[in-house]
């Protein structure tokens, strides 16, 4: 009787557990959450201790959700392209005029914002009648620019490739001492009115919250002198290649062969291109427009940090140090050699001296 009782007690418990899981899970079961953020700050689940239809995935991506993301990156490249205004500076002379090229384009300067005399800007409409309409006036964008420095850079703005030679022939006519070989330089802009800051940089372009003339004006500069600069830098290389080749043959030979106008001529190169990139390229004068306002200031210093001028200057302040090194050497061995010629000189005029002395006593002993 005990095994039948005990028998009868174990299916007894079995029914009550059947028919407590047969409640509809509806109603105890604590649904499982799912956060989702854009930028991955939060990207959590509350679990529940039992079965639920959700995906079994550990990671979104695999379930098919990262079809959301990758069109989201998509779109962020996207939109990061869009609105860019081109931005293209040239150093294609030594000098520009540019009172004669304002002269002859009257209709399309952009009146003066600053006393400095060294650029100017030019502005052209995309209307065929070249006469701006009121929105043209309103948006920059709408509009091509040129800003022309004196020292021979040249910037262009929302130009685009194929029309890039008929403004440059407009420089060309007013400039002297053309380079054979035109060196450019790529930026952008964008314009972002909805930006919290005043301006923010990125990789080759910086975007701005409004893009007006002075912003223009800043941009170009900083470019026109970067572009200049490098033309500087190459010339300053080719003394130092020059010189090294000095060296070389020195240090096979043990003297070397340069004449005397050869070497000022080096000297004169060295001296001219310092002179140049300090004064008329006027690295380290301040702009007004900078000056002036602080929302200037920041794009200016931020595009002379991004383009490096202030190190770029120290690397060519270093190499004509070296020039003048090499030339300080070589004008004291080139004096050296004159002082001996000159010793030489004197010490064969006192032996010729002394020789027609000696005739002298000689024929006048013999004739007594």
């Amino acid at each position: 009787m005990g095994r039948w009782r005990a028998v009868s007690a174990l299916l007894l418990r079995r029914n009550q557990l059947i028919n407590s899981s047969s409640k509809p899970p509806c109603l105890w079961r604590r649904p499982a959450i799912v956060f989702h953020k854009a930028s991955g700050f939060l990207n959590s689940r509350f679990f529940s201790a039992f079965p639920s239809p959700i995906s079994i995935y550990n990671n979104d991506s695999d379930s098919g959700s990262g079809d959301v993301y990758q069109s989201y990156d998509f779109g962020t490249k996207e939109e990061e392209d869009k609105g860019k205004i081109p931005i293209k500076a040239y150093f294609l002379s030594t000098s520009i005029d540019l009172k004669g090229m304002q002269a002859d384009n009257l209709c399309n300067v952009v009146p003066p914002t600053s006393r400095s005399t060294n650029s100017i800007a030019l502005r052209f409409s995309d209307s065929s009648s070249g006469i701006p309409t009121l929105d043209e006036r309103e948006s920059v964008s709408n509009c091509r620019f040129m800003v022309v420095f004196q020292y021979g850079s040249a910037v262009l703005f929302n130009v685009d490739d194929s029309d890039v030679e008929a403004y440059l022939d407009i420089v060309r006519r007013h400039a002297s001492g053309l380079l054979t070989e035109m060196r450019k330089d790529d930026y952008a802009v964008k314009e972002k009115p909805l930006l919290t800051e005043e301006m923010k940089g990125g990789p080759d372009y910086i975007v701005l919250k409004t893009l007006d003339t002075n912003s223009i004006r800043i941009i170009g500069s900083v470019l026109g002198q970067s572009i200049a600069l490098d033309y500087f830098v190459s010339q300053v290389d080719k003394l130092v290649e020059e010189f090294a080749g000095i060296n070389r043959a020195m240090e096979k030979t043990g003297t070397f062969t340069m004449h005397r106008k050869k070497l000022f001529q080096l000297v004169g190169k060295a001296n001219s291109n310092l002179a140049d990139v300090i004064l008329r390229v006027g690295l380290f004068d301040r702009s007004e427009i900078a000056w002036r306002e602080a929302r200037y200031a920041l794009i200016y210093e931020y595009l002379r940090e991004e383009y490096e001028v202030t190190q770029r200057f120290g690397n060519l302040d270093f190499k004509l140090k070296f020039v003048e090194h090499n030339i300080h050497f070589l004008q004291e061995v080139m004096q050296n050699r004159r002082s001996d010629l000159l010793e030489w000189c004197i010490i064969f005029l006192l032996t010729l001296e002394n020789i027609l002395s000696i005739y002298e006593i000689v024929r006048e002993s013999t004739g007594a």
